[in-house]
């Protein structure tokens, strides 16, 4: 019986990319926004933490936990690749869920994604 092996984004992609940045925005709960220099090939939990930016990620970006859940914009949000089942049951536990959450952690920055603003939800505490 062949071996099933799953992909999840790897925080190592960026290195080949490491001199190659876009602008993305992080809004934090109290409406601050914070814009970045965020390397093509990071995910977004990297680069919030990067930029010393809090977003929590308690797991450490190993899809165990919704602690680096942030919320897309509409027309960003449909470009984004689709969700693993696995992501999907860990926003279950998110607060703040939208029909455009997504993890930070298995979102890896795009040449596209340059100018784009993410907001970073209550987290209830």
């Amino acid at each position: 019986m062949p071996t099933q092996s799953r992909l999840f984004h790897s925080s190592n992609s960026y290195r080949d990319n490491k001199d190659t940045t876009v602008k993305v925005t992080f809004i934090d709960p109290m409406g601050v926004e914070k814009t970045v220099d965020a390397q093509i090939g990071k995910n977004l939990l990297q680069v919030a933490h990067d930029h010393n930016i809090e977003l929590e990620g308690a797991c450490g970006g190993e899809l165990a936990c919704a602690t680096c859940h942030l919320i897309f914009e509409k027309e960003m949000y449909d470009t984004l690749p689709e969700k693993e089942p696995e992501e999907d049951d860990m926003l279950d536990l998110a607060m703040e869920l939208t029909d455009t959450s997504r993890l930070g952690c298995q979102i890896c920055v795009r040449k596209d994604m340059d100018g784009m603003k993410v907001r970073i939800p209550d987290d209830g505490y």
